[in-house]
């Protein structure tokens, strides 16, 4: 069986490049997606994800790399078991990795649905094209998505399509831009409308700002105006400084940003699992760690659980489910399951305290919960003074 790829580290120019990340926002050249967005299903609305509902939904999740590991059955409603609301889901699309079959795409997605969780589901061979021989393309992953349509016509509720997991390397990102746009454009064209997830490119962690700066005009070549962004933040996002400022840019733009992936150490530097946690929650954006576990390849500390074992968590897995803005304390369900409705406030711009939610969390240097924006106080979401 095939193991795992390790989680690859930056090149020294990348590194470079990550030493100068912490430039304002404010030049970044965004501007809020303002077309309507999709409305069936999980759905993006002014920057945050939604169910079909009106409900908020924070992915609180887990990755499980299924693709090495078909015969771990019962992993998703382990993970479920320890209170993620989501499991992003590793998939193979016959260019690197073993195809996975349309049977099984269903068979994943009742396991979803029957654990309660929201299925992300990604395809793993594109990761780092341009720069790994071995790597397909974005394109292909985009073509295994069309071929299994019948497996996600009519679950957009609970099934988010993760096009490409870091679909390039360090060489030749520059192609990513248009790469994404097209793989969006092939995916709607064959009437998937479930929400779409993109990963940026540099092994996913973006040092080179090209899905920062280029998200508003890949949002907007969605016709759905359904695509959420993922960033990979591994040793890039060492301080709590460089966390804010990638995660800013998004949230201050309007444009729907998770983390798709991090843990607590890393190969290519030391991430701040802490500033992740707690940036995520303060300004409502979701996480998905990485991984359940049979991580190889010298980053088996990467494993949030020994050998699959829902019961032994390692020193990652307990930080992550039972510490500071993990799992336990933040997880909701997804009302899907639970038949909830959306609370008043739930697709609101206004804080239950009437007024209105702050664009970012940088509005509020002192942390008090309250901000300063367009010469008005706002609420910080789920800060101090939001209630």
């Amino acid at each position: 069986m095939e193991k795992p790829p390790s989680r690859r580290a930056l090149t020294a120019v990348g590194a470079a490049v990550a030493a100068v990340f912490g430039l304002l926002f404010s030049v970044f050249g965004f501007t809020p997606g303002n077309a309507e967005a999709a409305t069936s299903g999980i759905h993006v609305s002014n920057g945050r994800v939604y169910e079909a509902n009106g409900s908020q939904f924070v992915m609180r999740g887990v990755n499980h790399a299924y693709a090495w590991y078909p015969s771990r059955t019962t992993a998703i409603a382990d993970i479920a078991a320890k209170g993620a609301n989501t499991v992003r889901v590793v998939l193979g699309d016959g260019q690197r990795w073993t195809r996975t079959s349309t049977a099984e795409i269903n068979s994943l997605i009742a396991q979803c649905k029957a654990a309660q969780v929201i299925c992300v589901l990604e395809v793993h061979d594109a990761t780092g094209y341009g720069e790994d021989a071995a790597a397909g393309t974005l394109d292909g992953a985009a073509q295994f998505w069309v071929d299994n349509k019948s497996a996600l016509i009519g679950q957009e509720n609970h099934v988010v399509v993760n096009i490409a997991n870091e679909p390039w390397g360090n060489s030749g990102y520059t192609a990513w831009t248009d790469a994404t746009k097209n793989a969006i454009a092939k995916v709607r064209a064959a009437g998937i409308h479930n929400a779409l997830m993109v990963d940026g490119p540099n092994w996913g962690q973006d040092w080179s700002n090209t899905m920062r700066d280029n998200a508003a005009s890949v949002f907007a070549a969605d016709p759905d105006r359904n695509t959420i962004f993922s960033i990979h933040m591994y040793g890039v996002y060492n301080t709590a400084a460089k966390v804010q400022a990638y995660l800013n840019a998004y949230t201050s733009a309007g444009l729907p940003i998770v983390v798709g992936e991090f843990g607590a150490q890393h190969s290519d530097g030391d991430p701040d699992e802490d500033a992740i946690m707690a940036t995520t929650q303060t300004q409502g954006i979701g996480y998905i760690g990485w991984s359940w576990s049979g991580n190889g390849g010298g980053v088996e500390y990467l494993d949030l659980v020994n050998n699959f074992d829902k019961n032994s968590l390692t020193t990652w897995g307990n930080r992550f489910f039972n510490g500071a803005n993990g799992i336990a304390a933040t997880a909701k369900r997804a009302t899907v399951y639970t038949g909830a409705t959306a609370s008043p406030s739930a697709s609101a711009s206004k804080a239950p305290n009437g007024y209105p939610y702050c664009g970012s969390a940088s509005s509020d240097p002192d942390g008090d919960g309250w901000g300063w924006e367009n010469s008005a106080s706002c609420v910080v979401r789920g800060g101090k003074a939001d209630h």
